[in-house]
């Protein structure tokens, strides 16, 4: 998940910005979003029966 995650932010980074510095910022953003939204919807989804 993580280095699914890291590759996404990576590439979104690199298209939707052209300074390095923004470059970096928005891709950490997204990386810290896909990684915590995923980790925050596992624990809600935790106590469901299968």
């Amino acid at each position: 998940m993580c280095l699914f995650a890291f590759f996404v932010s990576l590439v979104f980074g690199v298209l939707l910005r052209d300074d390095p510095r923004d470059q970096l910022r928005t891709g950490g953003l997204m990386f810290g979003g896909l990684v915590g939204g995923a980790l925050l919807l596992g624990w809600l989804v935790y106590p469901l029966p299968l």
